[in-house]
């Protein structure tokens, strides 16, 4: 059963969701609303041509940072120096690059204007983050996501060259500050990084403990 959202602040049971994930339909892109979202293990995901559409998968792909798997060539490049990766200093031109970042099978972006902004003012709040990747004084690379305590709701990604969004991901996983990556929708390029299914039990266990965090 699909729910249509009003503008009271509050989402369904995400056990109820559609056998795709699909949960609610409406509503707004608040910060309140968003926050409330990814505390209760769902997400917007939508076009410029649907109204706003809220999923909550019954399976949740995701990455453990102590199993991400390190090719010997990515140590390399790691190692190499001709990377400086930043958190939190180009919000605003990761999601913008997200947005316009061609994607295999998909034609368009789910990063609308409304997204971008509704984002951005997440990031000034404190909530979403960025990592970027920089060759010379050259943006060729990152990620940005919303933290949920020690879970980290990944977004998007880009690359301008090749494996520039794979260091991002390496400097998140790195940081220390996350015991979950939520990688949302399966890809196998993910899935060869060491991103995995679990169910959604487990998945709330990790959202629960992460929430008691301020």
């Amino acid at each position: 059963m699909i729910f249509r959202l009003d503008n009271r602040l509050l989402f369904p049971n995400p056990e109820l969701a559609e056998e795709d994930g699909l949960l609610a339909v409406g509503g707004d892109l608040s910060p309140e609303r968003l926050m409330l979202a990814y505390r209760s293990g769902i997400f917007p995901w939508y076009s410029d041509d649907t109204p706003i559409l809220w999923y909550s998968p019954h399976e949740r792909f995701v990455l453990k940072p102590a199993e991400l798997k390190i090719s010997k060539s990515m140590r390399q490049v790691i190692n190499s120096g001709r990377f400086k990766v930043t958190v939190d200093t180009a919000f605003s031109d990761v999601i913008a690059a997200c947005a316009t970042a061609p994607r295999e099978g998909q034609d368009g972006t789910w990063i609308t204007e409304d997204m971008q902004a509704a984002y951005t003012d997440l990031h000034q709040l404190g909530y979403a983050h960025s990592y970027e990747v920089w060759q010379d004084c050259d943006l060729v690379g990152g990620l940005y996501g919303v933290a949920v305590g020690k879970v980290f709701c990944g977004e998007s990604m880009f690359a301008k060259v090749s494996n520039a969004s794979k260091l991002a991901l390496v400097a998140l996983t790195h940081s220390g500050l996350y015991d979950l990556i939520d990688c949302q929708v399966y890809t196998g390029h993910l899935e060869y990084l060491g991103a995995k299914m679990i169910s959604r039990v487990e998945y709330m266990g990790y959202l629960s403990s992460a929430s008691n965090i301020p």
